[in-house]
């Protein structure tokens, strides 16, 4: 990658959210869910903690893929690479079918058809340069 700017779309993996990047090249999705017997809440973005009740109890699950549009907006112009062969494109938040809310990408719907509380499913964006898949959304 030498005299290219970073990727600023992805993150890196590290040991703690290869699991989560390795079962997103496999087409699923992960989320974490706290084992302590007074919360059970799942969350997203991955953590090693639960973020409602602090244990450190939580462990993978897959989630269904499910999910309903909370929130979104339409990117016409950006300058980051590889933003701009991807313009225009819809940044989003998702309630995943499990509970948490997700920021992600709706993919595929033109932004005249999204609508609040809209049913979309999880697909994956492969990504080879960077040998990731990423989770974004599609209408159903």
């Amino acid at each position: 990658m030498e005299g290219r700017l970073p990727r600023a779309d992805v993150p890196e993996a590290d040991d703690f959210t290869r699991t989560y990047w390795e079962a997103a090249g496999e087409g699923r999705l992960l989320v974490r869910r706290c084992r302590a017997a007074d919360c059970g809440r799942a969350h997203h973005y991955p953590r090693e903690f639960c973020p409602y009740c602090w244990s450190d109890d939580v462990h993978w699950e897959e989630a269904c893929g499910r999910a309903t549009l909370y929130t979104w907006s339409v990117v016409h112009v950006n300058d980051l690479q590889p933003f701009g062969s991807r313009l225009p494109y819809v940044p989003a938040v998702v309630s995943l079918a499990e509970g948490p809310r997700m920021t992600t990408e709706v993919a595929g719907c033109p932004a005249g058809l999204l609508r609040v509380g809209m049913e979309l499913t999880v697909d994956f964006r492969q990504e080879p340069e960077i040998a990731l898949a990423v989770p974004v959304f599609r209408a159903c």
